[in-house]
């Protein structure tokens, strides 16, 4: 079914229509026993405990605040979560959801006076510098869209592009990226999360090396769907889009494992699924018309290595997101702080493996020091398509397929 690509329409006529070897170790002794491990492991870095927490104080880059409009308090409460109304480089500066009472919900969370009706019309609102959606994931590129041509900066909730359409909706994107000249950052939890960060300090010091394998995992068994937004309705039930959601077309909490470390690229994928027994993945069960419960990809990388990327609904002792990377050296050294860098007071770690703070902070600093966010729109893409194209390669037993490549330069 057709719906309207990108205009400025309000979105409810839209909608109905190793590596780490553990901490970083110094020469002599500690050097020899951590080459000794790694070599009986076999040079990999595995997930451990989070590092302590960091004792730098926090240095703020500016006093300027930034005004930001947040969209969006459905299931997850997400909008309220990320601590932008605790940042003291931030001013919520309006709020905005679908339904009155969760708009008045998340305007109460955040501290905030002012509300719309719609994102639509959120955006309009010149005063508004940048906006956060934590919106449905079928809208989330269809509003970054809308916000970066009416000038905003964008944060987005996972994915960046979504379903059917995500590959006409990732070049749309990235033009709008382009012309606006604005900042566009994906909120990929695992990019921050205490072992993600900890390989990625030591692939930019050098320490790993070339990644010569990586694997990411998300799983959240699912018994029942769980509740998301339901455009028929307009309400939080079990028939909006989360409902048989195949699970390649949500796959950044794994993608972001190679990604997010290395900043490299997927270049190809093969992806097998399985039919799975659950109701709500049986013919006629979901709008998706999917079957498959877990989805596992095999994908080339842009520096010649492999990854595997794992994600399922239906497995009920598989849970959570995590992974590990293999380079080519021990990864200890240079010696390496893998330490997450120090937040703003009141401004905490949170969920996801104590990242939302992080990627909030990291969002309004790119604002002000004008420079990459973390997560910026190339490398959204790169961990979204790996998993739409994926999705088509299981549908296909598993061909190989080329994951199209969408760059800012």
């Amino acid at each position: 079914m057709k719906r309207p690509r990108h205009p400025d329409l309000p979105r409810r006529a839209f909608l109905s229509g190793v590596g780490a070897a553990g901490a970083t170790l110094g020469l002599g002794a500690a050097a020899a026993q951590a080459a000794a491990t790694a070599a009986k492991s076999g040079g990999a870095a595995k997930s451990g405990p989070p590092p302590p927490a960091p004792q730098k104080p926090w240095q703020p880059v500016s006093d300027r605040r930034v005004r930001v409009g947040i969209a969006g308090y459905g299931l997850c409460k997400f909008g309220a979560q990320f601590f932008f109304q605790t940042h003291p480089n931030v001013e919520v500066a309006a709020v905005s959801d679908l339904d009155p009472g969760r708009c008045a919900e998340l305007a109460k969370a955040c501290g905030c006076g002012k509300t719309y009706a719609s994102c639509e019309e959120m955006v309009q609102d010149a005063s508004i510098e940048a906006v956060f959606l934590a919106t449905d994931a079928p809208s989330h590129a269809p509003l970054a869209i809308h916000a970066l041509r009416h000038g905003k900066h964008v944060a987005s909730a996972v994915p960046a592009a979504f379903g059917a359409h995500a590959l006409e909706d990732a070049a749309a994107l990235l033009q709008a990226v382009k012309s606006s000249g604005r900042k566009y950052m994906m909120f990929e939890t695992s990019t921050f999360h205490a072992d993600c960060h900890g390989w990625r300090q030591q692939y930019r010091a050098g320490a790993l090396g070339q990644l010569v394998y990586a694997e990411g995992e998300y799983y959240h068994y699912k018994a029942e769907t769980l509740g998301s937004y339901n455009p028929r309705t307009g309400k939080i039930d079990d028939q909006g889009w989360r409902r048989g959601l195949p699970p390649m077309w949500y796959p950044t909490h794994a993608t972001a494992y190679y990604v997010s470390v290395s900043g490299g690229r997927f270049l190809a994928v093969s992806c097998l699924g399985m039919p799975s027994p659950m109701g709500y993945l049986q013919p006629g069960q979901n709008a998706y018309g999917n079957r498959f419960g877990t989805e596992i990809a095999l994908l080339r990388t842009s520096e010649g290595g492999m990854a595997r990327m794992a994600v399922g609904w239906d497995m009920p002792l598989a849970s959570g997101e995590k992974g590990r990377v293999y380079g080519q050296k021990l990864g200890y050294e240079p010696p390496v702080d893998r330490e997450r860098p120090p937040l703003p007071p009141r401004v905490a770690g949170g969920g996801h493996g104590g990242s939302h703070g992080y990627l909030a902070n990291d969002f309004i600093e790119s604002i002000l020091v004008d420079r990459k966010p973390i997560v910026d729109v190339a490398d959204a893409l790169n961990m979204t398509l790996a998993g739409v194209i994926a999705h088509q390669s299981a549908l296909r037993d598993g061909e190989w397929m080329k994951i199209p490549q969408f760059e800012l330069a």
